[in-house]
């Protein structure tokens, strides 16, 4: 199927999948991070589909290797929140784990999109252009 939209992207489905299971969750963090970490974890999901989608819309294909770079940096963000938020209690610990195997779902299909596109610009080169993550 060819790819005429960041919506036909599966990488692209499954982190905005993954940023709305994430928006519900917060919903249940304490009311007194509704300012920190709530809206941290919110706005570092939310920028995983985000540049995908912008990425995708721009010109070239260096640019939408940034904006997955940018992508990829939010998850580990994402991440590091998630871990975080076990620790205050505000996650059980089996909530975290199914988690953080979406991220490295994720996480593997960003550096999976990112080799193709680096293959696209630089063929056959032994080194990428961007160093994944």
């Amino acid at each position: 199927m060819p790819v005429r939209s960041h919506r036909d992207l599966r990488v692209w489905q499954i982190s905005i999948d993954f940023a709305e299971d994430l928006y519900r969750i917060t919903l249940l963090f304490p009311r007194e991070e509704v300012y920190s970490l709530t809206a941290q974890v919110r706005r570092a999901v939310s920028s995983i589909p985000l540049n995908i989608a912008e990425g995708h819309a721009r010109q070239s294909t260096r640019e939408f290797l940034h904006s997955l770079s940018i992508a990829a940096g939010s998850l580990a963000e994402v991440e590091t929140q998630l871990i975080l938020a076990a620790r205050l209690n505000y996650l059980e610990q089996a909530r975290l784990d199914e988690l953080l195997l979406k991220s490295d779902e994720i996480g593997k299909m960003i550096r999976g999109l990112r080799k193709s596109l680096q293959a696209r610009i630089n063929p056959g080169a032994s080194e990428p252009l961007v160093p994944s993550p």
